[in-house]
């Protein structure tokens, strides 16, 4: 996978914030190096978060993400500001832009409040520092920039990347798991759901980090599973399957080779598995009209078997013998009021990064709202959720 297939869950999300007119814009176009947002005189240009991955060095794979301005007014200007807000639940890095002819007022003293209470690195950078007089003292938190003549872009550049110590462990989906020359057979069913032409993501990622662990992917559709295992030879070290298709594949995979999925994985790797574990039991206390919130990563187009919106809802109400109501989300969009919800199923997260699923477990279990995915949930109703987590030491 090269830098710039780099997935967006896998980028360092770099955010610029600040009010309207602070030189947003200008200055992610700057260290973009591309005209990435529309500039103008005229304040809150920008309407959305704009997203751009490139590399910076020494970080490699980033997501510059320009903001809004946080001091957007009337009823849009609030609903820009909200997505802003959405933005900090995800970023790495903070960049605050002040106007150098104005300088910090309150509005920014609460940025860099929001930033410390979310232990996020940040830097001021004020712009305009060719017209602007320096009544500020550049530290380590903060820089004088000038987008028109590019003075100090450079060194910000080299400031946010040295923001962060990148931690590799955080490609590691599952190679730490194996050892040298295991064999892992990896279970990708295709049916009218299945993408064409291509693997989804997790299936993609999972693959790579088996080849980089040195170990052997096999990979077969559920339909020749029991035919793979009997041609290979001898025994796999473990069977990855796509949640789907957990019953058939747990029947058809030796009680002796471990047996996961692709979601359960996914759930670990993005740091909320042990939660989801212990959340799924409220499955047998749910109730006629219990509420539940079922919530994707990403938006795609629904198909008549899509897994979140109908397979799912049909197996849980198998499961319970309850007409419970379902409520789905999407992307960016996760409520922060989950009171009404007896329960929230997730899908693997493949699409955001570990900070934004652990503030959407987070918020729910604050509120006191099970929190679980679908290969978890799966799993405990075909009744073989201890093995499909036996592999992975801290949970079995």
């Amino acid at each position: 996978m090269g830098l710039n297939d780099t997935p967006a869950g896998n980028r360092i999300q770099i955010g610029f914030f600040g009010r309207r007119n602070a030189g947003k814009s200008s200055l992610v176009n700057a260290v973009t190096g591309q005209m990435l947002s529309v500039v103008s005189d005229q304040k809150g240009t920008t309407t959305d978060p704009v997203c751009k991955a490139m590399e910076l060095l020494p970080l490699g794979p980033v997501m510059i993400i320009d903001t809004p301005g946080i001091d957007d007014q009337g009823e849009l200007g609030t609903l820009r500001v909200e997505k802003t807000k959405q933005v900090l639940r995800r970023i790495d890095i903070a960049i605050l832009v002040v106007d150098g002819t104005i300088g910090v007022t309150k509005l920014e003293q609460e940025l860099t409040t929001l930033f410390k209470e979310r232990n996020l690195p940040y830097l001021i950078v004020y712009n305009k520092a060719d017209i602007c007089k320096r009544d500020s003292i550049a530290d380590e938190n903060s820089i004088y920039v000038s987008t028109l003549t590019k003075k100090g872009i450079d060194e910000l550049k080299e400031r946010i990347a040295h923001l962060v110590k990148v931690d590799d462990s955080r490609f590691r989906i599952v190679g730490d798991l194996l050892h040298p020359h295991d064999f892992v057979v990896l279970v990708i069913p295709i049916d009218s759901a299945a993408p064409k032409g291509r693997l989804i993501l997790p299936q993609q990622q999972v693959i790579r980090d088996v080849l980089e662990a040195g170990a052997i992917p096999v990979v077969t559709r559920d339909t020749e599973l029991k035919e793979t295992l009997a041609r290979l030879g001898t025994r796999p070290y473990m069977v990855i399957t796509d949640s789907q298709a957990f019953k058939k594949v747990s029947q058809d995979t030796p009680e002796d080779v471990y047996l996961t999925s692709f979601s359960i994985l996914m759930a670990r790797w993005k740091g909320f598995l042990e939660t989801a574990v212990k959340s799924v039991g409220i499955l047998e206390d749910m109730q006629d009209g219990d509420r539940i919130l079922i919530a994707e990563g990403c938006t795609h187009h629904r198909q008549c078997e899509d897994i979140g919106t109908v397979k799912l809802p049909d197996w849980i109400r198998r499961y319970t013998g309850k007409e419970t109501e379902f409520v789905f989300c999407s992307g960016s969009e996760f409520p922060e009021d989950l009171s009404r919800f007896r329960l929230v199923v997730h899908c693997g997260g493949c699409m955001l990064n570990e900070k934004e699923m652990r503030y959407r477990m987070q918020t729910a279990v604050a509120q006191k709202v099970p929190f679980t995915n679908y290969g978890i949930l799966i799993a405990h109703m075909n009744g073989i959720l201890q093995r499909s987590i036996e592999v992975i030491p801290a949970l079995s």
